[in-house]
């Protein structure tokens, strides 16, 4: 774990728990954290989750002042439910490789190619992606939302290969797909995870869907990442393989400490399986972000609007 306390500066306390919670009650301000997040965050969150549970307690919250300990389309998504209430970020540069494989101009004509289908967009992609979509869907309600469409319906489904091929195999539901991925779940290696369950026989193997086809027909379950920790305290095993971002092992530690969780290897001898957008931000950025207002999320009323509508519906079917 992380710690909290750090020397002092003129623009550092050394007590930042201490700090950001005093600024937290100034501001009336909620701080909303990914499960990807370093552990030091995770646990002065206000709420943690994955990207629906978030988006419910961004539409939901009665904080003047959200702070989005996530990557850029999370705090995106927070401001186009909240467009009257200051959006922080700790670090503008966090980004998503995913997001970045789906930009708006080159959608747009992929869109258009496919004037009969409705776009169920995942929701980690940009404002503007949001904006040309009918439906947003996140990990946990992709195939809930996917079932609910009509049959003679045509589907385009962006940004996630990954996420829309699993999609397809659970709903039967044939689906023209954007070609993006998560460079974090497209890392993992096949053959260490074999490797692992040959010296860990009893440990179930977790993957999130967003994980290739080769990974995922190894796993014991598929899930989001809520859906991942809810299974591993559920499971009587004891010893857990887990193929997301590590940042998830850190609640699942702290929920089942007597249970062994083991990151899923990349291929190269690299901390591949950390999203280096999400380890961007620092405590001592949440600070910086929380007394001086910035850096804050701007999204155009307009394009506000249009990305608006398929995320309520996305709520509203959920």
């Amino acid at each position: 774990m992380f710690t909290a306390t750090i020397p002092s500066s003129p623009t550092i306390p050394q007590d930042l728990f201490k700090a950001i919670a005093d600024l937290k009650k100034e501001l009336n301000g909620v701080i909303l954290a990914h499960y990807y997040q370093e552990a030091d965050i995770q646990d002065i969150a206000d709420y943690i989750g994955d990207s629906l549970g978030l988006s419910q307690q961004a539409a939901s919250t009665e904080a003047d002042v959200i702070l989005f300990a996530g990557v850029h389309f999370m705090a995106e998504t927070a401001k186009i439910l909240n467009p009257n209430k200051l959006v922080l970020l700790p670090d503008m540069n966090a980004g998503c490789s995913l997001a970045d494989s789906c930009p708006a101009d080159k959608f747009s004509e992929f869109k258009a190619q496919y004037s009969d289908h409705i776009v169920i967009s995942y929701i980690n992609c940009s404002a503007e992606i949001k904006a040309l979509s009918d439906i947003i869907c996140t990990s946990s309600n992709a195939v809930k939302i996917v079932q609910q469409i009509p049959e003679n319906q045509p589907i385009i489904f962006a940004p996630d290969k990954n996420l829309g091929r699993y999609v397809m195999e659970q709903t039967g539901r044939k689906m023209i797909l954007w070609d993006g991925s998560c460079i974090v779940h497209e890392t993992f290696s096949e053959k260490k995870i074999v490797q692992l369950k040959v010296q860990h026989p009893q440990a179930e193997i977790l993957a999130h869907p967003e994980c290739e086809t080769h990974i995922l027909r190894h796993a014991d379950y598929i899930g989001s990442t809520t859906a991942l920790l809810k299974y591993a305290l559920k499971s009587p095993s004891c010893e857990f393989i887990i193929a997301t971002e590590s940042g998830i092992i850190h609640q699942m530690e702290k929920d089942a400490p007597e249970k062994l969780f083991i990151p899923a290897p990349p291929e190269g001898n690299c901390a591949c399986n950390e999203c280096p957008h999400m380890r961007l931000n620092t405590l001592e950025k949440v600070y910086l972000a929380l007394k001086n207002r910035t850096p804050q999320i701007i999204i155009p009323e307009s394009t506000r609007i249009k990305a608006l509508k398929p995320i309520e519906k996305m709520l509203a079917m959920s």
